[in-house]
């Protein structure tokens, strides 16, 4: 037989305040259930799969997980690069650990290299932070800039920088 957990009438009364002893029919009236979002709760990660390669910039406005392959800028407020991680690009945000291999300049107000990382460009932040076995090459500029909007400027192709063309064997020019 199951315990019965039903309170008695008195104990009811005087759990809830406001309500008299003798008032049954409010003492055992189910409250609704209310909830409303809490604003301090953090979103879900967006998640760049190990066997996921992206060619290509991303951005986001929450947090990056990075554990495939991105041949492009990585634009976040929080980035994580894991350690099966390869980043081909600039990463910007405002907080960034790095556990992987990136090529290319890291821009952060918090930027932080574990252990397993290998970063191999100039970092630019706020806060450094580099634990022991992480690998850098590169230069280290302290930078009180905001770290989302000093991407470096995408360069435009211009007629005068292509390559000059050759003549083909019967010295003509192709089209």
């Amino acid at each position: 037989m199951l315990p019965n957990f039903r309170r008695t009438e008195p104990e009811t009364a005087r759990a809830q305040p406001g309500f008299a002893a003798n008032d049954t029919a409010q003492s055992f009236a189910p409250r609704p259930l209310i909830t409303a979002p809490r604003s301090d709760e953090r979103r879900a990660a967006s998640v760049i799969g190990a066997d996921l390669t992206i060619t290509g910039s991303l951005i986001s406005n929450g947090e990056v997980q990075v554990d495939g392959t991105v041949e492009g800028d990585i634009h976040g407020s929080h980035v994580v690069v894991g350690e099966t991680a390869m980043v081909a690009g600039g990463v910007y945000a405002d907080e960034v650990v790095v556990r992987g291999h990136v090529v290319g300049s890291v821009r952060g107000k918090r930027v932080m290299l574990q252990s397993t990382s290998q970063v191999e460009g100039d970092i630019f932040h706020q806060s450094l932070s580099i634990e022991q076995g992480a690998m850098f090459e590169g230069k280290s500029r302290r930078s009180n800039e905001d770290p989302r909007t000093m991407a470096a400027p995408v360069q435009k192709l211009e007629a005068t920088s292509l390559p000059p063309r050759l003549p083909d064997m019967n010295g003509e020019f192709a089209n």
